[in-house]
């Protein structure tokens, strides 16, 4: 399995896979069975809630937006039904203030799509005195600037006023940055 901390023998293989992108997660679930995973898939968050129902895993890769909600709920659905599983979180929408939620509801990891398999089975086995790899291409200082001014947005209720005033910059600034894209 590459540089990734092998499965013992015996050890629970499931995972569960939530993603609503049907050929990515067809293309994930088979490399994760090829990785000696038992792999449970859905497209929604209802079926993501039911499969979790019906037996918890052990592992768990969710797509934080779903067509029907946040994957966030099957991730905190996971961890009251079995508490010691590891989940990660995959996003296209990538930003601090949802990392920081994924993490504080049980996920070990949040990874920014696309993600291959190999980065998905060293989030899942990675150990918690093990550091990750810096990145390949880390984020730029505007694109850090952006997150922040993001997440001060988010938990200022999406309130621009009161955004503007928390980070002392003008209304009509912040109004204009956060009308336009994440840098890169």
């Amino acid at each position: 399995m590459n540089e990734t901390t092998p499965l013992e023998v015996g050890e629970d293989r499931t995972v569960l896979i939530v993603d609503d992108d049907r050929s990515f997660l067809q293309r994930l679930a088979r490399a994760m069975e090829a990785r000696g995973f038992l792999v449970t898939s859905a497209e929604t968050v209802a079926d993501g809630l039911a499969r979790v129902d019906e037996a918890a895993p052990a592992y768990a890769v969710v797509d934080m937006r779903l067509g029907d909600g946040s994957g966030l709920d099957v991730i905190s659905a996971l961890k009251r039904q079995r508490p010691g599983a590891r989940a990660i979180v995959l996003t296209g929408y990538g930003n601090i203030a949802t990392a920081v939620t994924a993490v504080k509801l049980g996920a070990v990891d949040y990874l920014a799509k696309p993600a291959d398999a190999d980065d998905v089975v060293a989030a899942l086995m990675a150990s918690g005195d093990h550091k990750p790899h810096p990145p390949e291409n880390p984020m730029s200082a505007d694109r850090v600037r952006w997150e922040h001014i993001q997440r001060v947005y988010e938990l200022c209720g999406r309130n621009v006023s009161e955004t503007a005033r928390r980070l002392s910059m003008h209304r009509r600034t912040l109004q204009r940055i956060l009308a336009k894209r994440a840098p890169r």
